[in-house]
């Protein structure tokens, strides 16, 4: 079987905190993820970024 390179990945609003959580390939992608997506606390597209939270 191969092995599967795919990191979890968090991605965090800095203004408001809210995460989401996705998969990356770092082979394919090695620099950090940066996505608009809806943010609920603010109710508007915000820009999410890649960060070092610890999960679990």
């Amino acid at each position: 079987m191969a092995k599967t390179s795919r990191q979890i990945v968090v991605l965090k609003n800095p203004n408001s905190g809210t995460l989401y959580y996705t998969r990356k390939n770092p082979t394919n992608t090695p620099d950090k993820l940066v996505f608009k997506k809806y943010d609920k606390a603010t109710r508007k597209v915000e820009t999410f970024k890649e960060s070092n939270v610890k999960l679990g």
